[in-house]
């Protein structure tokens, strides 16, 4: 059927109405972009923010070249894997990108807990006390090669009332916080920064990976009662414990699923690609169901024929190395005294929790109820980002949403903060 000159200027038409509209809403700021940026891969999400939530209209991903266990090794090598994952988002989105909240990981991560103590002798607390007692929990001593990325309140005591989310309003004689501190190596910061920079992007904020993660995985009722949330990415695996709705720890490990990997392309003398697509293609966190009589073929290295090697073998290879990981996890919970509040089990997110029977072998070990994270509480392109490795991409926008909502200018204070930190390594 043929198409009229009538109908191809309507359509015309409406693709320029739809431009327009596409650039008006990137001029009210109303797109709000997450950029992961991982040891073994780049995601880049894009999100455009309505009253009532966000829709993704715009996912980029790369591989991750330049970036070892949550740490800048090359910068140009990450520029690159940054604008090409950029790219790809901005062309689907059909917008330019400028500002992103960043995730940031690494075990030069450091979270502890902090209180802080203001008098308030008698008078109804106004929200510069909530401020002042904020700012005195965070006046502790850190390394001078650290600084602080995240001050984050628990919870409020006025006098003998202790579990308030907010004490706006209330009176009292003395109002107490706890609240959790997270710092960060300041040269893997700036490498960071510099990198997004060279990319032609701005950091609107700094945001730790597993505090983004929970947000797109994690529901209130889990925070409440209590949970962990374990995102095993590429280089790193990063905790978080919730509990009564606020974040009570955290940690970062220095191993993630490129040691499966590793330890695939050592143990069965194959090169690295080949090894991440048998442990993709093969892997699995319980050998012991496995056939015995299953083989599959290993390419080797150099120009020697492949070789036939039974799965269970390296299904055997990849289950000691997630032992190791999981068994470090229950260690660091028992030691920071955080296990007994974790009724609601855990939640494993991240690209390596999608290892086979890794659920199975998680509950062994924690002797806790487990389930795999997948990215809820958005629309519009859903399907390109379920995903437990969007985890992290999706969680950084819906935190750039919150706070943009909350009328905070995060941009401007995050750069004047920056300034600061490199001042110190200058």
């Amino acid at each position: 059927m043929s198409t009229s000159m009538e109908e191809i200027s309507e359509q015309q038409s409406e693709q320029l109405e739809d431009s327009a509209d596409r650039q008006r809403r990137v001029d009210r700021g109303d797109l709000v972009v997450g950029l992961d940026i991982g040891t073994t891969k780049i995601c880049c999400v894009v999100g455009e923010v309505f009253d009532d939530g966000i829709d993704i209209i715009g996912v980029g991903t790369t591989p991750s070249l330049g970036m070892r266990k949550g740490v800048v090794v090359n910068i140009e090598s990450t520029v690159s894997s940054i604008r090409k994952a950029v790219k790809i988002a901005e062309d689907i989105a059909g917008c330019d990108l400028e500002a992103v909240y960043v995730g940031i990981a690494g075990n030069h991560i450091k979270g502890f807990n902090s209180p802080g103590i203001l008098a308030i002798n008698g008078r109804e607390i106004k929200q510069a006390d909530i401020q002042e007692v904020i700012n005195g929990a965070r006046t502790v001593k850190i390394s001078e090669n650290q600084q602080v990325i995240h001050v984050l309140p628990q919870e409020y005591m006025v006098d003998d009332h202790t579990g308030i989310q907010n004490p706006l309003g209330m009176t009292g004689v003395r109002l107490v916080t706890n609240v959790h501190i997270v710092t960060a190596d300041i040269g893997a910061v700036h490498n960071l920064v510099t990198c997004c920079n060279k990319a032609g992007l701005q950091v609107a904020d700094l945001v730790l990976e597993s505090i983004a993660s929970a947000k797109a995985v994690l529901t209130p009722d889990e925070t409440e009662l209590g949970v962990v949330l374990v995102d095993i990415g590429g280089g790193t695996t990063d905790i978080a414990v919730f509990y009564e709705g606020t974040i009570r720890h955290t940690c970062e490990l220095g191993l993630g699923g490129h040691n499966l990997t590793n330890d695939l392309s050592v143990g069965l003398r194959t090169p690295l690609a080949e090894a991440e697509r048998l442990k993709e293609d093969y892997g699995g966190a319980l050998s012991s169901i496995i056939k015995p009589n299953h083989v599959v073929d290993v390419p080797s290295v150099g120009d020697r024929e492949p070789r036939r090697v039974t799965q269970k073998v390296l299904v055997d290879i990849i289950e000691a190395r997630m032992i190791e990981i999981l068994e470090m996890v229950d260690r660091e919970l028992s030691v920071s005294g955080q296990k007994n509040r974790i009724n609601a089990g855990v939640v494993l997110t991240g690209g390596t929790s999608l290892l086979a029977n890794l659920v199975d072998l998680a509950e062994q070990i924690f002797d806790l109820p487990v389930r795999i994270g997948y990215p809820t509480g958005v629309g519009g392109r859903v399907d390109d980002i379920y995903t437990p490795r969007c985890t992290t991409g999706v969680g950084l926008v819906i935190y750039g949403r919150e706070h943009q909502l909350s009328g905070l200018n995060r941009e401007t204070g995050v750069m004047d903060k920056m300034k600061g930190w490199f001042k110190k390594i200058m």
